[in-house]
């Protein structure tokens, strides 16, 4: 219960309670936590309650805060509940709630290292039948490790912020040479981000138990991907400048802790990880390596065109995580890193325009009576999702948001 006048399917309920970086006309950003439609400005809050810990809350970014750990994570949960929830502190809240329309959302962390995954086995299948159609779709270690890029953290983005089509080198196989340009297959790629915390030291690997000590929180990601440039440009080092340009997340990141009651089991793992990677037993039955009961939806200029489901990921976030430093690599404060394209087992839960359309070869209909292959200038896309929370709530991740600008 609360005393917020907030209807109990609230996406943003007290069950939810998202971290984000705002500003209203003439402050600077600062932390903010959304619940309804306010966002309750933290710093400020916990100001007038007399707590020292209003200091991380004051940064432009969540990463001082993320510098805390797990237990102040935790327990910033649970002061925040009680805030809103018991009659004795709304004198301290309510002068500090503001309204999200007049606010302006920011990066909610200044992202140290950004990687992106490959963790969905029904993407990774299309794109191998699409790619190699005389060969098996899946490389011989796709079922071994989860694959993954270092990607570009300076052109990590907000949700909002225009996408300006790349230039670079295409050659298509039937073309004699490669050409310079923009890129004429301009695409997206539906994906979960996860932000870490809690920095480790070089040498130090974080076992797939102890993953969930650093994983702070949830944004959805789109990968923009120029799959022109991508094609030519992969093979022996993989991605570069078709993924470089620019990765967008969402504004709110929803904590691992809200999303304890989205908790499934992966679908099954065949043949079984080695030792590192597998999950053990827990409380909630889900096991260490867990998946996440998260629905997307895809809209291209207000069209729905997809609805993945992130339940069908072959490889969880832990293992993810487990593997990226499994070799000794560091942690930092304000890591990203991205699952790799949702897909699932049908056409209307692909979660790129590659797979959609079947690179290229079946148009998409969008509801104004267009059809799209690849992003045109002007087209905006935006991913939503929703995750199950306790007792039949419903957990929001809001938007993420980008319009394709033309080349420059």
């Amino acid at each position: 219960m609360t005393w917020l006048d907030l209807p109990a399917d609230h996406p943003y309920g007290i069950h939810n309670l998202p971290y984000g970086v705002f500003s209203t006309d003439g402050t600077e950003p600062r932390v903010g936590v959304r619940v309804g439609d306010d966002v309750l400005d933290v710093a400020a809050c916990a100001e007038r309650a007399g707590m020292e810990s209003a200091a991380v809350w004051r940064a432009g970014s969540l990463n001082p805060f993320l510098a805390e750990g797990r237990q102040a994570w935790t327990a910033a949960r649970a002061w925040l509940t009680e805030q809103l929830t018991t009659e004795a502190h709304r004198d301290c809240v309510e002068p500090n709630l503001v309204p999200v329309s007049q606010v302006r959302l920011h990066l909610p962390v200044e992202v140290a290292d950004y990687v992106d995954f490959y963790a969905s086995e029904h993407h990774a299948t299309n794109v191998g039948r699409i790619f190699r159609p005389d060969s098996e779709p899946l490389t011989p270690n796709w079922k071994h490790l989860p694959i993954g890029y270092h990607g570009r953290s300076g052109t990590v983005v907000v949700s909002g912020t225009e996408v300006v089509r790349p230039s670079g080198q295409r050659k298509a196989p039937t073309d004699p040479a490669p050409s310079f340009g923009p890129s004429v297959r301009l695409d997206i790629e539906a994906e979960l981000g996860f932000v870490v915390g809690g920095a480790t030291r070089l040498g130090e690997p974080v076992a797939l138990a102890e993953a969930d000590e650093h994983l702070f929180g949830v944004v959805l990601l789109n990968d923009w991907s120029a799959r022109d440039l991508q094609a030519w440009e992969y093979v022996p080092l993989g991605p570069f400048l078709g993924k470089s340009f620019a990765t967008s997340i969402s504004p709110w990141v929803v904590t691992t802790d809200a999303l304890r009651a989205a908790r499934v089991p992966l679908p099954g793992q065949d043949p079984e990880p080695l030792p590192y990677l597998r999950g053990g037993l827990s409380d909630d039955g889900a096991g260490t390596a867990y998946g996440l009961d998260v629905a997307v939806e895809v809209d291209w200029n207000g069209t729905v065109v997809s609805r993945p489901q992130f339940r069908d990921m072959y490889w969880s976030p832990a293992q993810m995580l487990a593997h990226m430093t499994v070799n000794g690599a560091t942690l930092r404060d304000g890591d990203l890193f991205g699952s790799g394209t949702i897909s699932g087992p049908e056409k209307g839960t692909r979660g790129c325009f590659l797979e959609l359309s079947w690179s290229g070869t079946e148009p998409v209909s969008l509801d104004d009576g267009s059809q799209r292959t690849f992003l045109e200038d002007g087209d905006t896309v935006v991913l939503r999702a929703t995750a199950p929370g306790p007792d039949g709530a419903v957990v929001g991740f809001g938007e993420c948001v980008g319009t394709v600008r033309p080349a420059r």
